[in-house]
């Protein structure tokens, strides 16, 4: 496409679940299935609702967050109304390289896994209601911005986010998306990290979630255990509950250095096993 082109859009096909943002409401978004951020659409009921979550989750952090997090957090600017993407990203890309930019909704893997392999992260453009404070069925833009982008600050979680990406580009080449997938849930939305002065939570499913940010962390319930790539891999998750198993890493670095080998003979291992339920109890599981 070149720049004087018009966009290419992109038709939902019967049988989808169309996308809740204004621009997905005809059915049609670009060809990377990205759109504009139509900031002018939000209401004063949504900035209202974007004021009340950022302060009930900033309030929770201490002793919960991991300090990368905490001390990113500041940088995602406007925190009395949602903020504009362009303002996010005049300090996010000197940082890091990386931008992001507004899709309508849950979009296809290798739209996705191609956005993340360029340092583009895709932030759904539309805001839960009131009624959906506690619980959404699919992120929205809060959950995007805040559980995540404050660690796209972080340089070694940077590169590692982007070499997620390109891992799902072959993963998908390889029919291996559903275990990429189990490790993308168990670490970037559910990973929980030990830092000298105790466990944190770093997922952005945590982080933007009131319920589970103090769950994950001081619960006596759900199982932690030290991150290994196989085991996580072969691991069902739940996507209507708090986890039942937690992954734990050292540091960034570690993850960063426990995804950067090969996956393909991985991903022949774990399909030629059965996938283990989201509580099970492995011999040889190691506590984390």
């Amino acid at each position: 496409m070149t720049a004087s082109s018009p966009p290419t859009p992109v038709v939902y096909g019967e049988g989808s679940r169309p996308p809740r943002g204004d621009y997905a409401r005809d059915g049609l978004v670009l060809a990377d299935y990205t759109c504009p951020q139509n900031y002018a659409a939000y209401t004063a009921q949504d900035h209202d609702t974007y004021r009340r979550l950022f302060e009930r989750q900033s309030a929770l952090l201490p002793g919960l967050a991991c300090d990368a997090f905490i001390e990113a957090l500041p940088r995602l600017g406007a925190r009395d109304r949602i903020p504009r993407f362009e303002e996010i990203n005049a300090s996010l890309t000197p940082a890091t390289g990386w931008e992001v930019v507004a899709v309508p909704g849950l979009i296809p893997e290798v739209p996705f896994f191609t956005l993340l392999a360029n340092r583009k992260f895709p932030v759904t453009d539309w805001i839960r209601t009131p009624d959906e404070m506690d619980y959404i069925v699919e992120p929205d833009v809060f959950h995007d911005l805040f559980g995540h982008v404050p660690l796209l600050f972080n340089p070694v979680f940077a590169d590692h986010m982007q070499a997620y990406g390109v891992g799902g580009l072959k993963a998908h080449g390889l029919g291996a998306c559903e275990q990429l997938s189990r490790l993308y849930w168990y670490t970037v939305e559910f990973g929980l990290v030990r830092q000298a002065d105790g466990l944190r939570a770093y997922g952005a499913g945590i982080l933007s979630s009131a319920g589970e940010l103090q769950h994950s962390v001081r619960s006596p319930q759900p199982q932690r255990l030290a991150l290994d790539v196989t085991r996580c891999m072969r691991t069902r998750y739940k996507i209507d509950s708090y986890q039942q198993t937690y992954f734990v890493i050292d540091s960034f670095q570690q993850l960063f250095d426990l995804t950067a080998p090969d996956f393909t003979p991985l991903y022949a291992q774990v399909q030629a096993q059965d996938a283990l339920t989201a509580d099970a109890s492995v011999a040889g599981d190691l506590p984390g």
